[in-house]
């Protein structure tokens, strides 16, 4: 009896909130015993009294169900009035804040991937590899610098090596010491002596000297190039300035590099420090010092310079050599055009 009137209290509150939807429960559980029990329980007219209970019963169910709809209808318009009028009317502002979001977002993201992409290089190997991936496919490079060594012991030779293998047109812009001007090659070596006063890569210590013939190289390079591969378009400009980095850029990647052989920052093509780098070159090379490279046709290098053809070079494109160098510093520029060694070399 007792777990019978706690169900009775559990249940009471449900049925007075839901009493149209209880009246027609109970009904419907009534027609159903009625429809089950035999005729004969309700005498001779059995039959015609249990069909008549059982449509009353219908009826009354039917008329609590429609009572049931009418009711939550009735509930359901000020919601719906609501909703319309006040969630749907705001939408398109919504709408418009969010769309603001996403653009927020999505400069945001940019902005993060664009400063992930400007990355610190650590050690030989990974500057080394860096420059590879650079070449690669390259159709295009810029450097600028103070002789261009590296540029023509490894970048230049293997960039011009890998378009003439699928006949690629190249474009080298190059950026380098004015090897005429004394002042500025004793202010740049100087420098690499007070950073250090060790042979480098190369075998050899930084004098001025040897700054103007390394210069002198770069220029003797770029012409033996240009008369070897004709879809090679390239480029000197002479700076009377010195800089402390080295930037080497590419169709894909940027790579600056400073005296410390170890370390380096690289960027991708693509990036806001690649394009304004990219920007930062091409004026340069403009307010440089040009050397009219058109001249190669107008004395041609064997394979092995001689002293006579690099002393003929030098003087038609009005950069003459010091009259100071004799045999042995003429071949030593030819040596260092050609073949030039790797200053990164351990």
């Amino acid at each position: 009896m007792a777990r019978f009137t706690a169900a009775l209290k559990r249940i009471a509150p449900w049925a007075a909130q839901n009493a149209d939807g209880a009246i027609a429960l109970g009904l419907a559980i009534v027609v159903g015993v009625l429809g089950i029990m035999p005729d004969n329980i309700f005498g001779k007219d059995g039959d015609a009294v249990q069909d008549q209970l059982v449509s009353a019963a219908t009826l009354v169910i039917l008329a609590l169900v429609a009572t049931a709809l009418l009711r939550d209808r009735a509930r359901q318009a000020p919601l719906e009035e609501t909703v319309t009028s006040g969630a749907l009317a705001q939408l398109p502002v919504r709408l418009a804040r969010l769309e603001e979001i996403e653009g927020l977002v999505t400069g945001t993201r940019q902005a993060l991937d664009a400063l992930q992409l400007v990355r610190v290089l650590g050690s030989r190997q990974e500057i080394a590899q860096a420059h590879a991936d650079a070449r690669k496919d390259a159709t295009r490079w810029s450097f600028k610098g103070g002789t261009g060594t590296y540029l023509r012991a490894v970048t230049l030779p293997e960039c011009v090596a890998a378009a003439r293998k699928v006949k690629r047109h190249l474009t080298v812009r190059i950026e380098v010491i004015d090897p005429s001007n004394v002042e500025v090659c004793e202010t740049y070596a100087h420098y690499r002596r007070s950073l250090s006063d060790v042979p480098d890569g190369t075998g050899e210590t930084w004098t001025a000297d040897r700054v103007r013939k390394e210069s002198y190289a770069t220029i003797l390079a770029a012409f033996w190039h240009r008369q070897r591969y004709g879809l090679l378009d390239i480029g000197i400009g002479l700076s009377s300035t010195m800089t402390t980095f080295r930037w080497d850029l590419s169709t894909t990647r940027l790579i600056m590099t400073v005296e410390d052989p170890n370390r380096a920052m690289t960027a991708l093509a693509g990036t806001f420090y690649y394009e304004n780098c990219d920007t930062e070159l091409r004026l340069s090379f403009e307010q440089a010092r040009l050397v009219p490279l058109e001249m190669y046709k107008k004395v041609q290098l064997s394979d092995e310079p001689t002293v006579e053809e690099v002393q003929e070079l030098f003087t038609r494109i009005s950069i003459p050599l010091p009259r100071s160098y004799d045999d042995r510093d003429v071949v030593d520029i030819a040596r260092k055009a050609l073949r030039a060694r790797n200053p990164y070399d351990a």
